[in-house]
């Protein structure tokens, strides 16, 4: 075995009210003020002020930046960048679900690497100098963990793609996963961004460089998934407080945890393809496409995914691995069907086919996929989810 690198947050805190530890980490570090990234819903529903009105008590200074796109784009990191550098602010505080957190990253990175500005520079892995400015991330949906990774998507509009970053400084040093900031999610939400993290976990296990470390990880995350996503979706459409949200906090964080070291797979590289194309939402793709891209991985990972079934809670006595892959494969066809998660991707047509299966076959999350697919093989996949 050769050697494993794992990168995480210098520390975390989880649980209903960790935002109050907000304050007291950024004065512990001597910093003054707060440039905070949040994306203009949470802000006009109230969700940002949780974390302000700390910030506000506890004589912190803060400006708001909040010209984020649910797809971020270059343009909101170079304004972002911008606004940061004029408002001598010296932290960052994200608050948000992976756009906020993304555009945060990317504004850190660049602040204190100046020379990355054009800011497609630093796609796949750059060589970046100094680490992010100081960042305080607060996840505000249960799914992309970009809280605790050390990836972030920007979108190129002119270019029709997206690309993903792979930077160890751009981790935030601080993570803060509080179930209350995700009550206001609502059921579409939750259950896109939590088939995110679900995918997360089974790429993450089955990606060629899982290995024990990241396995315990990834096992337990897609336990927690399962378990929770079902209750967390039901709560949320019916307005009800959520006990499934805490499991699916942490669950998600925990997938987070796994990934961000070991990489993902062709569902990710596809779902990617998918969202710069028809703008589909992200979780929303990677769900779509969660068990075919399990069905054309199987001949590879079977093993695995019979473990996976396991960790769903199917009970896999007397079945052969095959069979149990199946039946991890039949649960998460379930599971989706469960939180209303669509089959087929709007806007998806034949003759688009060739230059999304060129996307996604040069997407940075594609080399981690276990098995090899031809340009061919990933037409046929996305012809799998057209209407």
């Amino acid at each position: 075995m050769g050697v494993n690198r794992f990168v995480l947050n210098t520390i975390s805190y989880h649980g209903s009210g960790a935002i109050k530890e907000i304050p007291g980490e950024i004065k512990r570090h001597g910093l003054e003020k707060a440039f905070v990234c949040s994306d203009p819903d949470l802000v006009k529903f109230g969700v940002t002020s949780r974390v302000t009105d700390l910030l506000d008590e506890a004589g912190v200074a803060w400006d708001l930046y909040s010209e984020i796109k649910p797809n971020p784009t270059i343009q909101n990191v170079q304004d972002g960048v911008r606004a940061i550098n004029e408002s001598g602010a010296d932290c960052i505080v994200a608050i948000g679900g992976g756009s906020s957190m993304d555009t945060a990253k990317a504004i850190g990175v660049i602040k204190e690497n100046p020379e990355f500005g054009d800011v497609r520079s630093l796609e796949g892995v750059a060589d970046t100098k100094n680490h992010a400015t100081f960042t305080i991330a607060v996840p505000t949906t249960a799914g992309t963990a970009a809280e605790v990774t050390i990836n972030y998507v920007i979108t190129d509009p002119e270019r029709v793609r997206k690309f993903v970053c792979v930077d160890t400084n751009d981790i935030p040093e601080v993570a803060v996963v509080d179930p209350d900031m995700m009550a206001s999610m609502p059921a579409g939400l939750t259950a896109a961004t939590g088939m995110d993290a679900l995918t997360h976990a089974i790429e993450g296990y089955t990606t060629k460089a899982a290995w024990e470390l990241s396995d315990m990880f990834h096992y337990e995350a897609i336990s927690l998934i399962s378990s929770h996503l079902r209750d967390a979706y039901a709560e949320a459409k019916a307005g009800e407080p959520a006990s499934g949200r805490e499991g699916m906090a942490l669950g998600q964080y925990i997938a987070g945890m796994g990934f961000s070291n070991v990489g993902l797979g062709i569902d990710h590289a596809m779902a990617h393809t998918l969202s710069a194309h028809y703008d589909t939402p992200h979780g929303v793709a990677c769900a779509m496409l969660l068990p075919i891209s399990m069905e054309f991985n199987k001949p590879v990972v079977a093993e695995r995914q019979a473990r996976i079934a396991t960790a769903m809670g199917v009970d896999t006595t007397g079945m052969s691995t095959e069979e149990a892959a199946d039946a991890a494969i039949a649960a998460v066809r379930r599971l989706s069907e469960d939180v209303s998660i669509p089959k087929t991707c709007r806007g998806l047509v034949e003759e688009d086919l060739d230059q999304l299966a060129d996307d996604a076959l040069a997407d940075a999350c594609y080399p981690g996929n276990p098995r090899e697919a031809t340009h061919e093989q990933v037409k046929e996949l996305f012809r799998k989810i057209m209407a």
